[in-house]
């Protein structure tokens, strides 16, 4: 009988033909935070845009949650407080309007103060009403206060749309300055935003603040020509008194709608200081935003 080798035993185990041995890599990370007065990344603003969307709209639903009315709210608000301007301010006193009927004149000034006022109640407590979302995940928290801003726009067009029926009321037809009321709209937006951004912050370390407010909003809107003309604030107090932005945004909004007579300088001073208030807003809010999360 033919005997066929015994095959040698080994130990080695053979290596499947499919495995590969592949050099290892490493790759650092390195975070640090950004300097303590560094300025706003617009960029990262952008790439949140979607994060914007949903917190302006879950603010718009808070807003009007459990209401009988919902967002009749909008237009009731300055309708009523432009009655009360007219008979107290209008028949009353006998408070000029620059031509315009009164309740139109006083309705025009309510528009974009109710916007003004409304966001920076609202962002004020921004902060410390989503303190939760804060203390566990990162995002860039001028989101909050601009959240406001923005989605206070649906009660601004909505009251808007009052306003031009009132001015179809009484046969107010605009002229060419009304082609600038976007920037007005634009001048709002920012000084909302540029007083939101120094509100929420202070609040956020002094909760105290949001009691303020109020007082701050009533002063505010006294100082400001809602019931009244700024033609009645003498021509040397004129550039002291459009060191208050809002000076600038609502008589610029009677110039285009009413054609009122033209603001002029008072426009240029009040978008001044709006661009002072919010670069300084903007960094103080960035110097002290790394101690929300302990705060908080």
């Amino acid at each position: 009988m033919l005997s066929t080798p015994r095959a040698k035993a080994s130990s080695e185990k053979p290596t499947p033909p499919t495995a590969r041995v592949l050099p290892r890599t490493q790759t650092d990370l390195l975070i640090q935070p950004r300097g303590r007065f560094s300025f706003v990344d617009v960029r990262e603003l952008w790439d949140r845009r979607e994060l914007l969307r949903i917190f302006a709209a879950r603010d718009i639903k808070v807003r009007y949650k459990r209401t009988a009315i919902g967002a009749a709210w909008a237009i009731i608000q300055p309708l009523f407080t432009m009655l009360i301007f007219s008979i107290f301010f209008g028949r009353l006193a006998h408070v000029p309007s620059d031509g315009s009927p009164y309740p139109l004149f006083a309705y025009t000034g309510l528009v974009p103060w109710m916007y003004f006022a409304n966001a920076l109640t609202g962002a004020t407590n921004s902060m410390v009403e989503n303190s939760r979302v804060i203390t566990k995940v990162y995002f860039p928290r001028l989101l909050l206060p601009l959240s406001i801003v923005v989605g206070g726009l649906i009660d601004f067009a909505i009251s808007s749309g009052v306003l031009l029926l009132l001015m179809a009321y009484y046969g107010v037809v605009p002229h060419w300055p009304v082609l600038l009321l976007p920037v007005f709209v634009l001048l709002a937006m920012v000084t909302s935003f540029a007083v939101s951004v120094w509100l929420s912050a202070l609040n956020a370390l002094y909760q105290d603040v949001r009691y303020v407010v109020p007082f701050l909003v009533q002063f505010w809107m006294l100082a400001s020509p809602v019931a009244y003309p700024s033609n009645m604030i003498p021509s040397k107090w004129k550039a002291l008194y459009g060191l208050n932005p809002m000076a600038g945004v609502i008589e610029g909004f009677r110039w285009a709608l009413l054609g009122t007579p033209s603001p002029g300088p008072l426009i240029l001073v009040s978008a001044a200081v709006v661009l002072l208030l919010l670069l300084g807003g903007l960094y103080y809010f960035r110097s002290v935003e790394r101690t929300f999360a302990d705060i908080l």
